[in-house]
């Protein structure tokens, strides 16, 4: 019998008697991510340079695409995660190794997820500190100083309190939600009226101009110049839904994942699913729709404002991000007092990233203190909170990144579903269809988003084109290729676990 690594054999599972109530840990934590404005703001443009963004076929069909996303987040994502973790009461870490083995699950998806999380952890840094530091000093301290010193003070108090666990979170991420939610219902009945006069020819008219304005006669993406196609046509539509999926999916994918973390603090099968329906698909459902309604009611406060800006020589005001355009929508002062306390709200994601970060050092990296492990992630976010203050576009790296957890996702599905849905343990060495499974899926998921990209357009554009929605894809081609490879007996040999737990 094969020796199980130290960080397999010295995993514990979370008992039942130290499990908490659904409501105010996983679903707590989970609608803390997804009310981060970061999310919802940049929801209507769909995180891509196209006129009308994703309201360019019509509020109701963007508003459809919305609740599609969620629940291919819940479906695909986050349930067979979560389950594993009740289960077991293990982390992702350990759950890993039966999908990718003792060896390689050390790897992916253990140490590999604990690293991407201070990259989110730095990803709010910069913006929750920019938004304090333009507030307190003027727009000039964006990317100052000021700026990243706050990003550096965020990022730090939020690893500790991610550090101190997932009670610790949840604590956190109990009340700060009600910031957003107060937030959302304000700029939703002050715009609502306008969505009957919704234009959105009018929209993708007026953003093709401001387009036009600032970069000349520039083409963007394959339907076209500035739009994703003809108002009300299939290609149009099917490149909506495919733009709200990448956005929504590939925020979502490594968060999903973590469900195995999350699940380990639920009781019952009950407590997953409704965890799940409540922390991410009504989480979801409820800042997109609103960030949608009101980004289509405020269309003609925000023509207004970039015509008026056009006449005085100044930069446009955004017509698809609610929180950029906060001071047209609500006025410069309710427009701040808004934008610093979203800012303050945004803290339970980042404690969210660290509790991932330091759930994976502590059981990839059993025998180094967790301060100093989770202190050196800690010290590289605030690294990249520099390098995000030269303005380099961090947006499509962590679509990418949320990519590679397709078929991270898929292929878990597919042991989970072979096994009985039981955890079928830690299996020896590399296990081949994991690993088989996930390369392939990586190429799926992670060359459409390259081909994006402008320096990379030229060689990976093609899959841009051909790929629909590439973390969805991806979790396809991981779920496929890993039941197809552990039928054709490629599986390594199952490890004895005396500390585990089945339910």
């Amino acid at each position: 019998m094969s020796q199980l690594p130290d960080y397999v054999a010295s995993a514990q599972p979370n008992s039942f008697e130290n499990r908490a109530p659904w409501l105010t840990t996983t679903a707590a934590t989970y609608a803390g991510i997804m009310l981060w404005f970061v999310f919802w703001a940049n929801l209507p443009g769909g995180g891509a340079a196209y006129a009308g963004g994703v309201l360019s076929q019509g509020l109701l069909f963007a508003l459809i695409s919305v609740v599609v996303a969620a629940f291919i987040c819940y479906t695909c994502f986050y349930h067979v995660p979560g389950m594993l973790g009740m289960k077991t009461g293990l982390p992702l870490y350990i759950v890993g190794t039966s999908t990718y083995g003792v060896k390689g699950g050390f790897i992916m998806p253990g140490f590999t997820m604990g690293c991407l999380q201070f990259g989110w952890l730095a990803v709010n840094g910069y913006g929750a500190g920019g938004g304090f530091a333009v507030l307190l000093f003027g727009l000039e301290a964006l990317n100052g100083p000021a700026h990243i010193g706050i990003g550096f003070v965020w990022a730090a108090i939020a690893a500790f309190v991610g550090l101190k666990g997932i009670k610790y979170v949840g604590i956190v991420a109990t009340w700060m939600p009600i910031i957003p939610i107060v937030v959302l219902l304000y700029l939703l009945f002050t715009n609502i009226g306008g969505i009957f006069s919704f234009d959105p020819s009018a929209l993708v008219a007026t953003g093709i101009a401001a387009a036009a304005a600032a970069e000349p006669a520039r083409e963007i993406g394959p339907y076209g110049l500035y739009g994703l196609g003809i108002l009300g046509s299939f290609a149009g539509q099917l490149g909506v839904l495919s733009l709200i999926c990448v956005y929504v999916v590939g925020f979502f994918a490594t968060a999903g994942a973590a469900g195995c973390d999350f699940g380990s603090n639920n009781k019952d099968r009950n407590a997953v699913i409704f965890a799940g329906l409540v922390g991410i698909v009504g989480a979801i459902v409820f800042t997109g729709v609103i960030a949608l309604i009101v980004v289509a009611g405020a269309q003609e406060k925000l023509a207004l404002a970039t015509a008026a800006a056009a006449e005085a020589g100044e930069a446009a005001p955004s017509l698809l991000n609610p929180y950029l355009s906060m001071a047209h929508i609500v006025g410069p002062t309710l427009g701040g007092l808004f934008i610093l306390l979203l800012a303050i709200a945004a803290f339970p994601s980042a404690c969210f990233s660290s509790l991932i970060a330091a759930n994976s050092f502590k059981t990839t990296l059993p025998k180094v203190n967790p301060f100093i492990s989770c202190g050196i992630g800690t010290g590289v976010a605030c690294l990249l909170i520099i390098v995000m203050s030269f303005e380099v576009p961090m947006s499509s790296v962590f679509k990418f990144i949320g990519a590679m957890f397709g078929p991270v996702c898929g292929a878990m599905m597919a042991d989970y579903l072979l096994s009985g849905k039981k955890w079928a343990g830690p299996r020896e060495g590399f296990n081949l269809p994991g690993w088989i499974s996930w390369g392939v899926g990586f190429l799926v998921g992670g060359l459409p988003i390259l081909g994006a990209l402008t320096f990379f357009a030229p060689v990976f554009g093609i899959f841009y084109a051909v790929i629909p929605c590439p973390p969805v894809a991806a979790f396809v081609v991981g779920f496929v290729l890993y039941y197809i490879l552990a039928r054709a007996g490629l599986e390594s040999k199952k490890l004895d676990m005396p500390q585990r737990i089945d339910v």
